[in-house]
């Protein structure tokens, strides 16, 4: 038997706005079907041109983002990697430094597991400081982009 506490429908889009692009992890109330200890699941909208603020060092979960519009750039340490059709994807796992930037109007979907009560990638509870390399290196990288659109 299903009851409306088991079932939740939504849009993408307005429902992501609401928690800074998150659908589905352990930050949704206890007893919401969007409730999970055990996965993360994000609708990011990024305008051309942003940009993570900073690396991601230190990750605890593995990741799977798959581009749904637009032209995302993935920078790993060592690698970089451009999702440009729809339908592209990449894997990382614990412990993989991670930044990215949006070349065009981009919408991606992120699932990430476990979901980690008090862990943010933002700068906020959990997260470590921001390599000064990484960092370094991601602004030398967006500025040559830039610089070859204009």
């Amino acid at each position: 038997m299903n009851d409306d506490r088991t079932i939740y429908t939504g849009k993408a889009t307005p429902d992501a706005a609401a928690d800074r692009g998150w659908l589905l992890g352990h930050f949704k109330e206890p007893g919401d079907p969007r409730h999970s200890e055990d996965v993360e699941i994000k609708w990011g909208v990024h305008p051309k041109g942003e940009a993570r603020e900073r690396w991601v060092t230190g990750e605890r979960r593995t990741a799977l983002q798959v581009l749904i519009s637009g032209r995302f750039r993935l920078e790993f340490p060592g690698r970089t990697v451009v999702l440009a059709e729809q339908g592209d994807y990449v894997v990382w796992g614990r412990g993989v430094d991670h930044s990215w930037y949006a070349e065009e109007d981009t919408v991606v979907l992120t699932v990430r597991w476990p979901s980690v009560p008090g862990y943010r990638a933002d700068g906020d509870a959990g997260e470590r400081a921001c390599d000064d390399a990484h960092e370094s290196d991601r602004r030398s990288r967006n500025a040559a982009i830039v610089s070859t659109e204009v």
